[in-house]
């Protein structure tokens, strides 16, 4: 069984991260068999590209090392339920698992966001499943939000 909650941490650290580095606080990684394989941050203000979030990136960067028999193998971990452009992303790479920390409502919430979409709404089109679990620990997801978004 997925120790969800310490990778859905590890996120958050790679979230943080994200924000020291002058990003906005998103980050993801990629686990098969309980082993971190790869990792992302949000890159949109450093790299001056809005695609630029860290399911995206991060899913750019696995389909480039991993092969597609590997990827339907992966849990992708985010520290935040992934936007409708990353779930097709997440949906056309063949990743079979996304675990969440901060909900994409609980986000809208923080930001007054104007698009939110819930990610298992976006894969029930697809034509294969693909798992959603989440929120995990979402009050320290918030938290790092709320010390952003100001």
């Amino acid at each position: 069984m997925e120790n969800h909650q310490y990778f859905v941490k590890k996120t958050y650290q790679l979230a943080q991260s994200a924000q020291k580095h002058g990003n906005h606080p998103f980050g993801a990684l990629l686990v098969i068999d309980e082993k971190i394989v790869l990792s992302s941050e949000n890159t949109v203000i450093s790299d001056n590209d809005i695609t630029k979030h860290a399911e995206l990136n991060l899913v750019s960067l696995a389909t480039q090392q991993l092969t597609t028999k590997l990827l339907g193998k992966t849990i992708l971990y985010t520290s935040t339920e992934p936007c409708a452009m990353c779930s097709g992303a997440i949906f056309w790479a063949g990743i079979s698992t996304v675990v969440y920390g901060c909900s994409a409502k609980k986000l809208g919430e923080i930001t007054t966001g104007s698009f939110v979409v819930p990610c298992k709404d976006i894969f029930n089109y697809g034509t294969r499943e693909t798992a959603v679990i989440g929120p995990i620990l979402e009050t320290q997801g918030a938290d790092i939000h709320r010390g952003f978004w100001k």
